[in-house]
């Protein structure tokens, strides 16, 4: 008789939804007798849900240079996650500032990652309002740094107009509430319930594919189901924000740890200028691709066709 196939998820998730995500997934996995162990990151010390103002943004400067906490990777039963051979790993994170939430970042840099990825198939889910790119070139990165083989990668978003979740993200993570607020001019924030309960049939193609494939195969497994959705008027922005966040990352870093008076004081600064980012740069970037687009055309195709890589933006009903 043959071994039943196993399936390890890795994630952090403040609000849940990052778990419903993967519950989603998962379920269909289980319902075809695939096992499913479930481990979560926990850092040393908690961090809040819902973010007080000043401590959100006085994680920035660490989120963006990767500088975390001391943290471990938890089990219902506490399994000894090293003692099993998994036929898969999936991994589900948020997004913070452009990056990888610090919790997983952190995660990614122990020891027991590097057990656990070296030489494993890997799919990696993101929950998150709607950047996630640069991102996930974070996240490649890591991977390959610990040898394993990203073969999927699955992104839900906030399909809210792009003004309207630049209002009611920053609402539910300061509040907890994600609305609808203003009788609904301001949406309800988050990953949509229906995109959440349709993300089964991500786990319905993995349940197929760990079936009826060899175990060295490593291609995709989720073409043609719509696992990412690629805003190509956002790319020029992101990378224009993942640079700046560099810049003011480096400085509050230089002027003092994270409760220092100083460092608060110039966090003010960068607050206004995050939306004065917002407010200006993103829509005038956002203008200037939509006016030179016939131009771009063939580079906007090529970039859109690289970030939707592994498991590509078509989607067709299963």
């Amino acid at each position: 008789m043959q071994d039943p196939k196993r399936v390890l998820t890795i994630s952090y998730s403040q609000s849940g939804q990052i778990d419903r995500i993967l519950n989603s997934i998962c379920d269909p996995m289980r319902a075809a007798g695939i096992e499913v162990i479930c481990a979560t990151i926990q850092p040393k010390r908690a961090y809040p849900f819902p973010w007080p103002l000043m401590q959100f943004f006085n994680v920035f400067p660490e989120t963006v240079y990767e500088d975390g906490p001391e943290v471990t990777l938890q089990t219902a039963d506490q399994t000894d996650l090293n003692a099993i051979d998994f036929d898969l790993v999936i991994i589900g994170y948020q997004v913070w500032f452009l990056a990888p939430s610090l919790p997983v970042s952190s995660f990614l840099k122990t020891i027991e990652a590097k057990k656990l990825l070296s030489g494993q198939r890997v799919v990696t889910v993101i929950g998150c309002r709607n950047m996630w790119l640069m991102a996930q070139e974070r996240m490649k990165a890591h991977l390959h740094r610990l040898g394993a083989i990203l073969i999927d990668n699955v992104a839900l978003t906030d399909r809210s107009h792009s003004a309207m979740t630049f209002l009611s993200t920053p609402i539910w993570v300061l509040t907890g509430y994600r609305g609808p607020w203003l009788s609904g001019f301001v949406p309800r924030a988050g990953v949509p319930d229906a995109d959440i309960s349709e993300a089964q049939r991500f786990g319905r193609a993995i349940s197929d594919a760990l079936t009826e494939r060899d175990t060295n195969d490593c291609s995709p497994m989720l073409v043609g189901l719509g696992a990412v959705r690629i805003n190509d008027k956002l790319i020029q922005s992101e990378k224009a924000g993942t640079r700046s966040f560099a810049v003011w990352g480096k400085l509050l870093r230089w002027i003092g740890p994270p409760n220092s008076r100083l460092r608060r004081l110039v966090l003010c600064f960068f607050v206004l200028f995050l939306i004065a980012l917002i407010l200006t740069v993103v829509p005038i970037v956002a203008l200037a691709k939509a006016i030179l687009r016939p131009a771009l055309r063939k580079r906007i195709e090529a970039e859109c066709a690289y970030y939707s890589q592994p498991s590509g933006e078509t989607h067709t009903e299963r």
